[in-house]
């Protein structure tokens, strides 16, 4: 349990630059200014490194949100963003090799980001993304193993119309000390979720007929009652 809560302080950092960063948006920001902004947000609050190469902060808006690469590769974009648009924002801190991992999206409308989006694309996004999570919370137990999610997830997404970007073709990963040792949720792993103590649920998904690419990422564990539960 006190490893967990390791991980608790520093994904509670996380969450609150993500609580707080959508009220600075604007329609002047570009994928470069919102990296580095999360960036100083973070370090305000103590968080100056990342465990994901060298991208503390994977941000992405307009039709790039539909664009998947290793965070290796990444190179933020200068393009202003625009008075209406998505914005996915990926943060990956670590604070004394403890790990962190949220991301969510941004809806841009009328220059500004809000939680209740007018476009039916927007809202059938948010909406899509919430009910996957909700599944994970009512389905995921110790002895389902990363495949058996990956299945749920992929035939729900197909069911919804929906298709996944992520260009490894997984929904998520176990949480580590090292980069090569993940396990991921994806077909062919055999692994139990109960066999790690800490796993992401992160789709990165589109609509088939749709423009914008929607993610949202959480860190999950089970309790002593082999229920799911957020970090």
């Amino acid at each position: 349990m006190a490893h967990i809560e390791k991980h608790k302080r520093v994904q509670a950092i996380a969450k609150k630059v993500l609580d707080q960063i959508g009220e600075t948006l604007s329609p002047s920001d570009s994928e470069r200014t919102i990296a580095d902004r999360a960036c100083r947000m973070l370090a305000e609050l103590g968080v100056n490194e990342t465990w994901y190469y060298d991208c503390m902060a994977y941000v992405l808006a307009g039709p790039r949100t539909c664009l998947s690469i290793s965070g290796k590769d990444y190179v933020p974009a200068e393009d202003e963003i625009g008075p209406t648009s998505l914005v996915t924002i990926d943060l990956s801190p670590s604070l004394n090799g403890t790990w962190g991992d949220h991301a969510r999206s941004f809806f841009i409308e009328d220059g500004m980001a809000t939680h209740h989006p007018r476009s039916p694309e927007f809202k059938r996004g948010r909406e899509v993304l919430t009910r996957l999570h909700g599944s994970v919370l009512l389905c995921a137990k110790p002895d389902m193993t990363f495949e058996r999610l990956w299945s749920i997830t992929s035939s729900q997404l197909q069911s919804m119309k929906f298709e996944s970007l992520d260009f490894l073709g997984n929904f998520g990963h176990t949480i580590e000390s090292e980069l090569s040792a993940r396990s991921y949720i994806e077909s062919g792993n055999r692994r139990l979720l109960g066999d790690t103590e800490l796993f992401t649920f992160e789709p990165h998904i589109k609509s088939l007929d749709g423009t914008w690419g929607f993610k949202y990422e959480e860190i999950y564990y089970f309790n002593e009652d082999g229920n799911a539960w957020i970090l």
